[in-house]
């Protein structure tokens, strides 16, 4: 099966205050991105596709689903804990848990996407914590937040990757991200996201063919087969190239438009799809 993830970041925001979001007013903007596209994705029965939310948006956007729709909404990481019968009943300020994105009616989340990681690292240097052992407690914060993911039913993407600095170690990088990440969790129920943190953002050069096969190989066999998509954005003009990749089972998109008026854009969403299963 493949896999097409859609991560949304805070793209709701409007260009009046900085934001990409031309779309559709904010209080509409998750369940137009589900309606513009749900009846669409349907030829395509046997791919996952889900889009990750942010949280004001779940509820709009799981209500909006067709019954018979081939797509799910889930959540953007969720806490290290969560509420529990005869346990705490909610001291959870500002904390998303899972079992709240699993009552909205999400199914899934992504856990471990590089900005993820690098807000759990600068919290860690302000307190003096930094190195190695910074970005170990960084992996066993994410493998919490899978099992208490897991422990509500949702399914998980896991994002795991290495920055500049970290290019000559990479494989020490990747497989420290992995084995602390997925220690005593379900593995059945993960898919990893690959990102080359390194290759991502403007004036950076691309991760080419080779590279993304020598990574997803490397995953696959440190895991014992996970699933693997390209979590550097699956784009239009590298569609083609990932899907000819055998080791690569699927994308994940995030803006649409890197030009211009730049944003997410549901119509291209879809042809970029279309681009990359055709």
């Amino acid at each position: 099966m493949k896999h097409i993830y859609l991560n949304l970041k805070r793209f709701d925001i409007s260009p009046e205050f900085g934001g990409v979001n031309r779309i559709a007013p904010i209080n509409k903007w998750g369940e137009t991105i589900v309606k513009e596209t749900q009846k669409k994705l349907k030829k395509y029965q046997d791919t996952e596709f889900v889009m990750y939310m942010p949280e004001a948006h779940l509820i709009g956007a799981t209500n909006a689903l067709d019954e018979d729709v081939n797509l799910e909404i889930g959540a953007q990481s969720v806490y290290r804990a969560d509420t529990a019968v005869g346990g705490n009943f909610g001291a959870f300020t500002t904390n998303r848990t899972a079992n709240v994105v699993k009552e909205i009616g999400g199914t899934s989340v992504i856990i471990g996407h590089c900005e993820e990681r690098n807000d759990k690292m600068g919290i860690l240097a302000e307190a003096g914590v930094t190195g190695s052992s910074a970005t170990q407690a960084v992996n066993r914060i994410l493998n919490a937040e899978i099992k208490e993911a897991q422990k509500s039913g949702l399914k998980v993407l896991y994002c795991i990757g290495e920055k500049e600095e970290e290019l000559e170690n990479w494989d020490k990088v990747l497989k420290e991200q992995l084995e602390i990440g997925l220690d005593g969790v379900d593995k059945s129920k993960v898919v990893i996201a690959y990102e080359p943190i390194w290759s991502i953002g403007p004036g950076k050069t691309p991760a080419d063919k080779p590279y993304i096969t020598k990574v997803a190989q490397f995953v696959k066999a440190t895991t014992g087969g996970i699933d693997v998509v390209y979590g550097g954005g699956l784009k239009s003009d590298n569609a083609k190239m990932l899907a000819s990749i055998p080791e690569i089972d699927g994308g994940l998109i995030a803006l649409t438009r890197f030009s211009g008026e730049i944003g997410f854009y549901p119509e291209e969403y879809l042809e970029i799809i279309d681009l990359y299963l055709n």
